[in-house]
Formats: C-alpha cells, sequence, structure tokens
C-alpha cells in the first residue's frame, strides 16, 4: 500500500476505503487506498489526517460511509480540509442513491429527479 503522507511535498491527498475490488483501480491512479476496510479503520484514518493537518479527498464505499464513527459525523458536518464523499458499490452502481438526492427532492419536488 503506498502512502501518500511519505512524500509531504504533495497537495492534497486522495484516499479511498473500501473492499480490495474497488480500491485497486484507485491504486493504479496513485490514490492511498485502504482495501478492506472496516468502520475502525475509517476512523482511524481520519484522525490521522485531522492530526496532520491534511488536506484531503476521502472516497468511502457505501458500507463505510454509512456509518456513524465519531470523526466521520464530524468531518461531515464540519467540512473544510477533509472531504468526505461516498461511492457507488462496485457490483451493483444502478442501484447507488446519493444522500443528496432526498435534499433534491425535498427542494424541487418528489418528480425532480425522474
Amino acid at each position: 500500500m503506498r502512502r501518500e503522507s511519505d512524500d509531504p511535498g504533495r497537495g492534497a491527498r486522495l484516499v479511498v476505503l473500501g473492499s480490495a475490488g474497488l480500491t485497486e483501480g484507485f491504486s493504479l491512479i496513485g490514490a492511498e487506498v485502504h482495501a478492506d476496510a472496516d468502520h475502525a479503520t475509517v476512523e482511524r484514518v481520519l484522525a490521522e489526517l485531522v492530526a496532520q493537518g491534511a488536506e484531503a479527498l476521502v472516497l468511502l464505499e457505501g458500507r463505510l460511509a454509512h456509518g456513524s464513527g465519531e470523526w466521520l459525523t464530524r468531518l461531515r458536518n464540519e467540512g473544510g480540509r477533509i472531504v468526505v464523499t461516498e461511492l457507488p458499490p462496485l457490483a451493483a452502481p444502478q442501484d447507488y442513491a446519493p444522500a443528496v438526492d432526498d435534499v433534491v427532492r425535498m427542494v424541487l419536488g418528489p418528480e425532480a429527479l425522474k
């Protein structure tokens, strides 16, 4: 596993946590990947990013993005240097419905995304 933190001269980090199948492709483009991550790994990685004062885009596989850990919740509510977002599932991308869809429907009406 390549760790972007080994190169402190770089700007923002791309960090991907999820299944090995999903993270493999991201490792090919130079992302810092955490294959077969669990909720504890997400919390550990997010805490490390905060402690390092890192700027990062963190991509989480759906099953991890719906966790409720302290750091995940905090970073989602605060925004700032670390942006956390969800990736659609590798095996069923057609089943993906981002959380923002509900907000759009509330604002624009139930037919907005059809």
